[in-house]
């Protein structure tokens, strides 16, 4: 029977989920927007490399770019893949951009300066991890097939404007007779043409110029409201499934497996995908079961736990097809089982 007190413990998880991972979300979507206006699609496709593996690599590195956590990468990653960059890029920066940015390494060596192969190995296997699964998508013929529906129709949408051809074109020279304006001998003796550029008014210039901030101005909050909207309520629908199964399945039941190697990382890997710590705090709620499990399952936590806990998956389904989200979760936990249990084994 459900006691009043876990429901209040729930109730009370669930709100503290959303306080730590709102302001990363909102941190996340504003970095999305910033992109949509300042980014070009088509010079942004053309410096990524074209071979999967670096392509693979230079996505698990972007998050140096943009630090944010687990909730904050998702509308990044989205709005990446609207511009045309590749799933696999966008999966490798899904996976590797809340570990692998400044803000967390620094966080991490707080916590475990005293243990620095844990700070290395955790950039090392997540690295490793984001290229692996980034590579694997790779080789996918349909990539847009592994988005989610209405994903997926906003990307055809524009990659068809892009490669739409233009209605009219300049010409590269027009008869003199045949253009507009004033015409003027310039110094050289040959004629000029002051057309309607050459006389506006500094003034309509200066308006022009106003008419268009405010234009951009005005399409970056509407997509900062539309993506808070989409992206926050996949996140309460996430951080309420975290708090019920946080709750209602008993933190000693987990404990108690973490008796030798193999049960200590998954009893971690388990931990770390029900209480979806944010990436930039879990070193120290980590460093808290530093006396009672091994360094291996602790590596394990906090290499499985940014990549894949409940809260991000919801917000993982604004992007992809279930199937999809089911296929990563299998791929890094086996990655990250395989990854720390081999350095418990020699180490």
């Amino acid at each position: 029977m459900i006691k009043l007190s876990q429901l209040h413990n729930a109730f009370t998880l669930f709100v503290s989920l959303l306080v730590e991972a709102i302001p990363f979300l909102l941190l996340g979507v504003l970095l999305s927007s910033f992109l949509l206006l300042v980014v070009d699609e088509r010079n942004l496709i053309a410096k990524l490399p074209r071979n999967p593996i670096l392509g693979a690599l230079v996505g698990s590195c972007i998050g140096f770019l943009f630090p944010v956590c687990e909730c904050g990468n998702v509308p990044v990653a989205r709005r990446l893949l609207l511009k045309g960059v590749s799933p696999a890029v966008s999966i490798a920066f899904l996976l590797a951009a809340p570990t692998i940015n400044p803000v967390v390494i620094w966080a991490t060596w707080v916590a475990f300066g005293d243990q620095p192969q844990i700070v290395i190995l955790r950039v090392v296997f997540s690295l490793i991890i984001a290229t692996t699964v980034g590579i694997i998508f790779s080789v996918q013929k349909n990539a847009q097939g592994l988005l989610h529906p209405a994903l997926e129709k906003r990307l055809k949408f524009n990659l068809q404007c892009n490669n739409a051809p233009t209605t009219f074109s300049e010409p590269d020279e027009v008869p003199f007779l045949l253009q507009s304006g004033t015409f003027l001998l310039n110094n050289a003796g040959k004629t000029q043409v002051m057309d309607q550029s050459l006389t506006t008014n500094p003034y309509r210039r200066k308006k022009q110029r106003k008419i268009f901030h405010s234009r951009k101005l005005r399409l970056f909050l509407e997509n900062v409201n539309q993506e808070f909207q989409e992206l926050g309520g996949m996140l309460i629908i996430g951080s309420a499934i975290a708090a019920i199964i946080q709750v209602f399945v008993p933190r000693e039941v987990v404990f108690g497996l973490g008796q030798d190697s193999i049960t200590s990382i998954l009893a971690m890997m388990f931990l770390a995908a029900i209480v979806s710590i944010c990436s930039t705090v879990d070193s120290f709620f980590a460093l808290s079961f530093a006396g009672t499990f091994t360094s291996s399952s602790l590596l394990a936590f906090l290499v499985f736990g940014p990549t894949i806990d409940i809260k991000a998956i919801g917000l993982m389904l604004s992007i992809f097809r279930p199937k999809v989200i089911i296929y990563l979760f299998v791929i890094v936990a086996q990655l990250t089982f395989l990854m720390t249990f081999t350095y418990d084994y020699l180490f």
